[in-house]
């Protein structure tokens, strides 16, 4: 994966419509679903493959595509949703066949499907990293973006109180976005000791691979995080503000650049300075750096029914898609989408997007 090159720039939501034109509900003419034309498949079922946060909002657009198009289905059976590196393996590597595949970075799309599983993605929609945690803790009792650090420390190791859940890194971006946060967080508020939160959590210099310290964290899969915290099996992690919104769990807000959701020179000056590194597909090391969280989607290549496909991103970028993702906060939908390669997105997408900003096309390499 590349290193940032250029600055990250804030999302623009509905409040910014008159800012360059891209808010998306400014001129947006829905035009149906293109499913519903005489090109499409029907009798077809809709199978989609995504990021493991997307499956609370993809259902239910998946759903509304049904709702609005004969003769289709979208059953829970043939939606999967799990890491985003596993999401990439499974397709690239194992030969699944789906009709949409989305991630939760928009760097994996061209780097890993590109160009023989994919030949274009839409990135469609960000959302900031937040932490977690079980407000019944009393050690959480005044928590905020400054001292979320210390706080979290002083929680898992006091005793009794459950472990700080983390991800696997090397299947989830989760999982890498998670540890860059606690660099960044000892960066900005621990006089630029990237160590100071990330090294009581993990063992490895800063850039190496890092082995979560067992007697304070707990290996755990992102899509059991709710679960977990309400249980009681974990009294912490760092997730998408998206899970933690859509699954109401107690979270404080992280600074914007901890959060990778910044848009300062500040902020990519400190990005620049973070790697991790994680095991590829192949078992072989790599490094990763930090960028903005942003979700991308596409129609794979060998997908079954690629209408159908690109009838469920029209939608995804609708307002009726806009507002499934936005709702109770969770993501800031992208209208147009931005797409790494305009020309290569089927006719029905055309008027959904724009090229990349050239900010974002500069971490594709």
């Amino acid at each position: 994966m590349v290193a940032p090159t250029s600055v990250w720039v804030v999302v623009v939501m509905v409040v910014a419509a008159g800012v360059a034109g891209l808010g998306f509900f400014a001129g947006y003419e829905y035009r149906g679903s293109p499913a519903s034309s005489p090109s499409a498949i029907t009798n077809s079922t809709l199978s989609i493959l995504g990021a493991g946060t997307l499956n609370s909002v993809f259902p239910q657009v998946a759903d509304a595509l049904v709702n609005e198009t004969p003769g289709i289905s979208a059953p829970t059976a043939a939606q999967t949703y799990e890491g985003s590196l596993d999401v990439t393996t499974a397709i690239s590597a194992l030969a699944a066949k789906v009709d949409v595949a989305a991630v939760a970075d928009f760097r994996l799309i061209p780097q890993l499907l590109k160009p023989t599983y994919a030949n274009y993605e839409v990135v469609f929609g960000s959302t900031p990293e937040v932490l977690v945690y079980n407000p019944s803790v009393a050690a959480f009792d005044g928590i905020n973006a400054s001292n979320w650090g210390t706080k979290l420390l002083a929680a898992v190791s006091t005793s009794g109180v459950a472990p700080f859940a983390v991800w696997n890194a090397s299947t989830d971006p989760n999982g890498y976005n998670e540890i860059f946060s606690m660099m960044l967080q000892g960066m900005l508020y621990a006089g630029g000791n990237t160590s100071a939160v990330y090294g009581h959590f993990y063992s490895g210099a800063p850039g190496s691979f890092a082995v979560p310290n067992p007697s304070i964290t707990k290996n755990e899969k992102e899509g059991q995080a709710a679960s977990l915290v309400k249980t009681g099996v974990v009294s912490s992690l760092i997730t998408y503000r998206s899970y933690a919104a859509l699954n109401h769990l107690t979270y404080v807000t992280l600074d914007p650049i901890v959060g990778l959701g910044a848009n300062t020179s500040t902020a990519l000056a400190d990005y620049a300075k973070l790697s991790t590194t994680i095991l590829s597909a192949s078992g072989a090391s790599e490094s990763v750096f930090p960028a903005p969280v942003l979700f991308a989607v596409t129609v794979p290549t060998n997908a079954p029914n690629p209408s159908l496909g690109a009838a469920f991103i029209h939608l995804l970028l609708s307002p009726q898609g806009a507002a499934i993702l936005s709702a109770e906060g969770a993501f800031s939908p992208i209208f147009p989408g931005w797409a790494d390669a305009p020309g290569a997105v089927p006719p029905v997408l055309a008027p959904d997007v724009v090229p990349m900003p050239a900010w974002a096309a500069n971490f594709l390499g």
